[in-house]
């Protein structure tokens, strides 16, 4: 799989925008709460300290925002190898993945001022771009491409070597397409469900298209300084270090269980793009998906039409993919909506609760196994029901 494929796994589950700010009930770092690593009987920070007590996870990180925007944060385990540093609070992190619902968040609001019709073909907004080995964009549709229902197949799968090979080189996105246009589609459109970053690079391209901006700006100007999401970024080009505090980010060399940890903190999330390239922080995520699922930053009807799922193959029952946004059962009862990212040395989860707490949980890993993919799943599910 790409580094930035993330599907559910089977297990349990500044100054602009003060007065957004105050609307959303957004709290400030210093209102946050800082849970001690030793708190007894806090759930939360207990699936923390589980995380990373098994060794494959270096350190985690965790973040807790109730519907009236009290924030309370998590950290476990080391945040470096080398020095032993604790993991910082709220420490910035690649979310991977979950800049899906970022871009798609993009789609949505164009397509809610009549700039783009999800229904449409992708040839519409972009000619002649997706064409080879069967591959047509007069067949395949906006949402097919948010939903994963296009069939297109996956880029990451074409790029030669394994990460470490590529970890520094830049990529640019219609590379990035090509490289996934020289196979052949997995299906036809809207015949069946694959998880695709090269649908979201397309989307990405579609949204430079349309709005005659760089995707990065787009979501930038739409989406984080309206909200005030000052610790979340769009890197540059060719920019491979995270800024500010992070922990560190480890992948194994040999990509097998007990490999050896391999800080990859610094890489070019280029191949992630519009599919998988911003920084955030927990804090941020959440505050992020406050607002949307709130209806801060979409119409009701394309909020509705993102609520809108298929089923998702290989995975619980209950659970389902809209556009760009995953629908999670809750051990606790009802719902939550969220996504993941997974990004070379990084793993990300979170969602909100339909009662509005929402919850973001980062491991500094890679995950290997099923095992520890629901047991990072399941600190989410943790996170969003406990207390309740």
């Amino acid at each position: 799989m790409s580094q930035y494929v993330c599907v559910p796994s089977s297990g349990a589950r500044a100054g602009v925008a003060a007065v957004l700010a105050l609307a959303l009930g957004t709290s400030s770092p210093a209102a946050a709460d800082v849970v001690p690593r030793d708190q007894p009987g806090d759930a939360v920070q207990t699936a923390l300290n589980e995380l990373v007590g098994g060794g494959r996870f270096p350190g985690a990180l965790a973040a807790v925002r109730e519907r009236d925007g009290r924030v309370r944060d998590y950290t476990a385990g080391v945040g470096d190898l080398a020095t032993r540093a604790r993991v910082p609070v709220n420490g910035r992190v690649r979310i991977a993945s979950n800049t899906k619902t970022f871009t798609a968040a993009v789609v949505l609001q164009l397509a809610g001022e009549g700039k783009v019709e999800l229904d449409a073909p992708v040839e519409k907004y972009l000619p002649g771009l997706v064409r080879g080995n069967g591959n047509d964009g007069r067949l395949i549709t906006v949402r097919q491409l948010l939903q994963h229902t296009s069939g297109m197949p996956e880029y990451g799968k074409a790029i030669p070597g394994t990460f470490f090979d590529s970890r520094h080189r830049y990529f640019e996105p219609r590379e990035l397409l090509d490289l996934a246009l020289k196979q052949k589609p997995l299906f036809a459109p809207g015949k069946g469900w694959s998880y695709s970053n090269t649908g979201y690079v397309l989307l990405g391209l579609l949204v430079q298209k349309v709005t005659g901006r760089p995707v990065g700006m787009a979501i930038s100007d739409r989406i984080l300084t309206p909200l005030g999401l000052g610790d979340t970024y769009w890197p540059v080009a060719g920019e491979q270090r995270i800024r500010g505090a992070h922990p560190r980010a480890y992948k194994s060399k040999t990509g097998r269980p007990g490999g050896e940890a391999v800080d990859v903190s610094e890489m070019d999330p280029s191949r992630g793009w519009a599919a998988g390239q911003l920084v955030s922080t927990p804090r941020d995520v959440n505050r992020f998906l406050s607002a949307l699922l709130g209806g801060k930053l979409l119409k009701p009807a394309m909020l509705e039409q993102m609520k809108r799922t298929v089923s998702v193959p290989g995975v619980p029952q209950g659970w389902g993919y809209g556009l760009g946004l995953t629908k999670i059962p809750l051990s606790c009862g009802g719902l939550a909506w969220g996504h993941s990212g997974d990004a070379g040395g990084y793993l990300t989860r979170d969602g909100i609760t339909e009662g509005g707490r929402s919850a973001t949980v980062t491991a500094t890993a890679e995950s290997l196994t099923a095992a520890e993919a629901e047991q990072l799943d399941a600190a989410l599910d943790t996170a969003l029901c406990a207390g309740k």
